[in-house]
């Protein structure tokens, strides 16, 4: 919970993310996937978002993983309103019907773009993250990706 002192503290972190993702040059962020059977232009707002979430991240899981995704979304202009849902696991299909995503024919997580949405199943909730430049964010930093099988990696297309 933020207390008062705290909170000038947690909006920093989300000014510098910003500043950090702008010194990135507008041709770097919106790279090419080029998968086996087609080509995708990654939104670049993706890796702006990613790198929100890597600020906004703490050294340990807080089982908020969704909910640190889904602000880091917002917050970069990916998606125009706050994704719906608790579960993880369903976070696949809430990006692909509500907000324009696609999904990547991706079986191993460090195939996936830089900014990509990761979402894993298993029991529980499952768990939701970015593919970071060094490794993975979600409510955590890690530099290996979830154990859980993954369900499926999602961009979302740049626009033409």
């Amino acid at each position: 919970m933020l207390t008062p002192t705290l909170l000038p503290y947690r909006f920093l972190s989300i000014v510098i993310a910003i500043a950090l993702s702008l010194v990135f040059s507008e041709q770097s962020q919106a790279g090419f996937f080029r998968g086996r059977s087609h080509s995708v232009q990654v939104c670049p707002d993706l890796l702006k978002a990613s790198h929100i979430a890597e600020a906004n991240a703490r050294p340990r899981s807080i089982k908020r993983c969704w909910r640190y995704v889904k602000r880091a979304r917002v917050a970069a202009n990916v998606v125009d309103s706050y994704p719906g849902g608790i579960a993880a696991e369903n976070a696949g299909r809430e990006l692909t019907r509500h907000f324009g995503f696609t999904k990547l024919p991706i079986s191993n997580p460090a195939d996936a773009p830089v900014g990509a949405i990761l979402v894993y199943g298993g029991k529980g909730y499952g768990h939701v993250e970015f593919r970071t430049e060094d490794g993975y964010v979600s409510d955590f930093k890690a530099s290996r990706p979830s154990r859980r099988p993954l369900t499926g990696v999602y961009v979302k297309p740049a626009s033409s």
